[in-house]
C-alpha cells in the first residue's frame, strides 16, 4: 500500500482548521471522487475509514492519502494552487510531495508512538463509562479504546490482523480542545504497540479534520 503527503511549508495555520483544508478541497475537487469527503451524491455519510486526510503540524498544513487515497493526491497534485480559508485566499508558491510504501503488520516488536494532535478517544456512549471507572481503571480502558482503533485502522485499509495487537499508554494527559465549536475532551501524550503504523495516519473519531495523528518515535 502507498502512503502520500503533500505539504505546503510556505503556509502557516492553525491546528483547529483541518476542518477548514478539507471543506475546501472538498469543494474543489469533491465531484471527482468522494474520498475527498466520504459523502454519496445525496449527502449521506459513508462510513468507513478516510483515505484522505487533513492535518495541520507544527502550523504546517498537511494532506495525507493511503492506497486509493495516495493515488488521487498524486492525480491532483498541479491542480493544487491557492487554498481559501475564511475568505482568505492564501496562493500555494511551495509544495512537497512525498510517497512512500507501507506494509501494515502485527509483529512480535514493539514501536514507540507519540500524538502529534489530540487524541478523540471518547465517544459519546464511552465517555459516560470512562468517568464511570475508578481512575487506576480509566487508563485501561483507554488502551483498549486505542487498540480498537488500530483495529478499525487496519480494517479501513483491508488489512486482516492475524496475532493479538498490544497497547500501553505512556505519559499521557488529558487535554481541552475545540471540536465543532464545543470544548472536548481528548488526550495527548504517546504510547506502545507492537502494530506497525504509518507516520501521519490517523487515529480515533474525526481523524479526517487531523485528530489523532502520530508519529513513530526513534529511540
Amino acid at each position: 500500500m502507498h502512503q502520500t503527503t503533500i505539504t505546503f511549508p510556505d503556509l502557516r495555520l492553525s491546528q483547529r482548521d483541518g476542518h477548514k483544508l478539507r471543506g475546501y478541497f472538498s469543494q474543489q475537487f469533491g465531484a471527482d471522487s468522494d474520498l475527498w469527503h466520504n459523502h454519496r451524491p445525496d449527502g449521506s455519510a459513508i462510513y468507513r475509514y478516510p483515505l484522505i486526510q487533513y492535518k495541520v503540524l507544527r502550523q504546517t498544513p498537511m494532506l495525507m492519502g493511503l492506497g486509493e487515497g495516495a493515488t488521487v493526491l498524486m492525480q491532483h497534485f498541479f491542480d493544487l494552487e491557492k487554498l481559501l480559508i475564511d475568505d482568505w485566499e492564501l496562493p500555494i508558491h511551495n509544495k512537497q510531495i512525498n510517497s512512500r510504501k507501507y506494509e501494515p503488520e502485527v509483529t512480535a516488536d514493539l514501536y514507540h508512538y507519540r500524538l502529534l494532535t489530540p487524541w478523540f478517544a471518547l465517544s459519546q456512549k464511552n465517555f459516560a463509562r470512562y468517568h464511570a471507572l475508578p481512575e487506576e481503571e480509566q487508563t485501561v480502558f483507554l488502551e483498549r479504546v486505542l487498540r480498537n482503533n488500530i483495529l478499525s485502522f487496519f480494517k479501513g485499509i483491508g488489512y486482516w490482523v492475524e496475532g493479538e495487537i498490544n497497547v500501553q499508554l505512556n505519559d499521557y494527559r488529558k487535554v481541552d480542545a475545540r471540536f465543532k465549536n464545543q470544548t472536548m475532551l481528548m488526550f495527548q501524550g504517546t504510547f506502545v504497540t507492537n502494530a506497525v503504523l504509518p507516520d501521519h495516519v490517523g487515529l480515533g473519531q474525526s481523524v479526517s479534520r487531523g485528530y489523532g495523528t502520530i508519529e513513530r518515535m526513534h529511540l
